[in-house]
């Protein structure tokens, strides 16, 4: 019972927090935004390339911390991500939640950014959020497997433990739906040799958290690749 108590209270501490405490410009601040910031924003990259010739400050940040370049990944404008990092914007700065343009990316299931973003350099290893945790466990979480694939390919540590204690294959199971999305998910973390032994608080592991939560088909690959 304790067990279960400690899970349900787990659960309800991060389904309190709508997208991983991620938030992106609204549109009023959209619409207030001047400088590298809007033209991040609209995705015009010729003018990114002509205020940073100019001297403008390439991660001024506005009030909740985050730079054009996280800006420019929020509005899923690439040429303005490319030409941001290009004239020497920090690509693994964090903004006031914690987040890095990998991490916003991978909440935002924008494979093609991502792609964008670890092909100019960014990393894929920073520990990120208010849960420090990784970009992986965030995809892993929502079920983001094509995310999760690069980012594995990128590096990113498979066996990272958050402070609610959960890595990236127990997030994939105990924050899952248990299906297709979440079943691939946990594949990508099994083939690329996660350690399916590390537990949550409750000294529960994957297999044992699939089990309870009648997910029988990640129970069988759980399985099949030897967690107990």
């Amino acid at each position: 019972m304790k067990r279960r108590t400690l899970i349900t209270a787990l659960l309800a501490a991060v389904a309190s927090v709508p997208a991983w405490a991620q938030v992106g410009p609204s549109a009023g601040e959209a619409a207030a935004y001047s400088g590298l910031h809007a033209a991040a924003h609209s995705g015009d990259s010729a003018k990114i390339t002509r205020l940073a010739a100019a001297g403008a400050a390439l991660n001024a940040t506005d009030a909740n911390g985050r730079t054009p370049l996280h800006v420019a990944t929020f509005a899923r404008q690439r040429e303005a991500v490319r030409a941001l990092v290009k004239a020497g914007a920090d690509i693994n700065r964090l903004e006031n939640d914690r987040y890095d343009a990998v991490t916003i990316a991978s909440v935002a299931d924008d494979e093609e950014t991502l792609r964008v973003l670890l092909q100019l350099g960014a990393s894929a290893k920073q520990t990120t959020s208010r849960y420090d945790g990784t970009a992986l466990i965030a995809a892993a979480h929502l079920g983001h497997d094509g995310v999760v694939r690069q980012l594995i390919a990128a590096g990113a540590p498979l066996d990272h433990v958050n402070n609610l204690h959960w890595t990236a294959a127990i997030e994939a199971v105990v924050l899952g739906d248990g299906g297709a999305r979440h079943q691939a998910t946990l594949k990508a973390l099994i083939d690329a040799g996660a350690n399916l032994q590390l537990t949550d608080r409750g000294g529960q592991t994957p297999l044992a958290l699939a089990k309870s939560r009648g997910y029988s088909a990640m129970v069988a690959m759980l399985e099949k690749a030897g967690a107990r």
